[in-house]
């Protein structure tokens, strides 16, 4: 077998175990890397920054004896820093050169790790989909025609193509779980507070963006989580510590649990019957792990919890551009996007009282939420309501592409302050994804599950939602799953090694 197949077929755990033993070397397992990121670099345009030098220079110095020495890596392209590499965002805005690393880049590197590229973004995370004018469109491994999802949709597509078989990736509002639901992946949203984003930042969207990965297995994202987590000194807070280790977790037997099923959209609109069935088929693997699964209905998340979800990440973004033209030393509206541009303006317009009000109104629903299925181990529920929808499918077309340039050439945006246009757009930018955001806004754990595949072929993953601070359940209910379903064994068809 080639080591380019052994990369293809096999997880993070299993390559290290390899090199471990002797029978593949750190900078073998790179070598194919970097020749399997070229060689389908034309299908899935998912690499934002090469770093094949120092992967190189990496892998041949690397601690054997470290847990994940010699595996290859990607890291994304936003959120991140990893000292001497280029940040673009995803964006045209100049890019910034780190000095210093971020905690997580130095925890991945102390874990033996070798990243060997950086990995596509939309514009500063904001798209579900991983299309952008700096980069063009990121594309899914199982079809080249579909998306690999966003905003982490470039770290999904290396690992669904089997380039890298872990990949750093952040979720502010479905980024981790989307992407993994577009390729057939494994991946957790944590816990706030569960890995730290310091020195860059002490948090991100209010507390909403949380970083971990995307993996093949779910023994990756629990190992990968015991050497990542934890606060250091600069963290405002952190997750409450986990009984034992995740990756403990992840080897045992969840025992019996009780499960809930959410199945509505919370915004009220249509969910594809392909969605349904591989939500049935996560209720039919948690009967066959021998868990109970009630239906339940959380009518308190509705379409003004997103409204205020919408508005507070608006003024994010404007806060974001605020610094990022103090960086470059003059306004940036010229360099970023039209529908960046529509939020940030948006962002701007909304009062610093409205963003608080909008804050405390969802800090009490998702107490509510929190209380209310506190009586559950994990709650299933979809992630994406379609099938991974065609690349360019979400560009707005018609009617709405004239709303958006009225929108931005005659700064009209005021008039997203109008409930129903902004409900308009809301539909449009989240009629893709209307769950993943709820996870976002409560600081609870999520993980994607790979449960099924359509009969078109596409992956299409639903999420399970635990406890604050329980990502030992899900992880104990993800690998069982994994087993009975037998999913690990599935690969996108794209460029399958000899």
């Amino acid at each position: 077998m080639s080591v380019e197949h052994t990369l293809w077929a096999q997880d993070a755990t299993g390559l290290a175990d390899l090199i471990r033993k002797g029978e593949v070397s750190p900078i073998e397992l790179t070598e194919a890397a970097i020749a399997r990121a070229e060689a389908t670099r034309s299908d899935i345009n998912a690499t934002a920054e090469p770093l094949f030098d120092a992967a190189r220079a990496r892998a041949k110095t690397v601690d054997r004896s470290l847990p994940l020495a010699g595996i290859p890596f990607a890291i994304k392209d936003l959120g991140i820093a990893m000292k001497g590499v280029l940040t673009h965002g995803g964006s045209r805005i100049p890019a910034w050169r780190a000095d210093v690393n971020s905690v997580l880049t130095d925890r991945y590197l102390a874990a033996g790790l070798i990243p060997i590229v950086t990995s596509t973004s939309p514009e500063h995370g904001l798209r579900l989909m991983t299309e952008s004018k700096a980069f063009g469109i990121t594309r899914n491994p199982w079809n080249t025609g579909h998306t690999s999802g966003g905003s982490s949709g470039g770290a999904a597509a290396l690992v669904a193509a089997g380039v890298v078989p872990v990949a750093h990736a952040s979720d502010g509002g479905g980024s981790i779980r989307v992407p993994a639901a577009c390729t057939g992946l494994v991946g957790l949203k944590t816990s706030r507070g569960r890995i730290p984003l310091t020195p860059l930042v002490s948090e991100s969207w209010y507390g909403m963006v949380v970083d971990h990965a995307l993996t093949r297995s779910v023994r990756d994202c629990a190992l990968l989580l015991d050497l990542t987590h934890g606060p250091d000194l600069l963290t405002p807070y952190a997750a409450p510590s986990p009984k034992g280790s995740f990756v403990a977790a992840a080897a045992r037997d969840p025992g019996k649990l009780r499960l809930a099923v959410y199945r509505k959209s919370p915004l009220g609109l249509p969910v594809s019957a392909e969605t349904l069935v591989a939500l049935d088929a996560a209720v039919a693997l948690a009967r066959e792990g021998g868990h109970t699964v009630a239906d339940i209905d959380l009518p308190f998340v509705g379409r003004d919890f997103f409204a205020d979800f919408a508005t507070g990440v608006a003024s994010a973004v404007a806060g974001t551009m605020r610094a990022e033209a103090l960086r470059v030393g003059r306004s940036v509206l010229g360099d970023i996007e039209r529908a960046t541009r529509i939020i940030a303006r948006f962002g701007e317009l909304v009062s610093a009282g409205e963003i608080y009000a909008g804050l405390q109104r969802l800090h009490a629903t998702s107490r509510q939420l929190i209380a209310e299925t506190a009586q559950y181990d994990a709650v299933l529920m979809p992630i994406i309501a379609h099938p991974p929808l065609a690349c360019g499918a979400m560009d707005p077309k018609g009617a709405d592409e004239l709303i958006e340039n009225l929108l931005d050439k005659l700064h009209l945006t005021a008039l997203l302050k109008l409930k129903p246009l902004l409900g308009q757009l809301m539909d449009k930018s989240l009629g893709f994804t209307h769950w993943p955001a709820i996870q976002n806004v409560s600081g609870q754990p999520s993980i994607a599950l790979p449960v099924h595949v359509t009969d078109a072929g596409l992956p299409l993953g639903i999420q399970a939602a635990g406890r604050p601070g329980d990502e030992e359940t899900l992880l104990s209910l993800a690998a069982q799953m994994e087993k009975i379903s037998g999913w690990l064994g599935r690969r996108a068809p794209l460029r399958v090694p000899s």
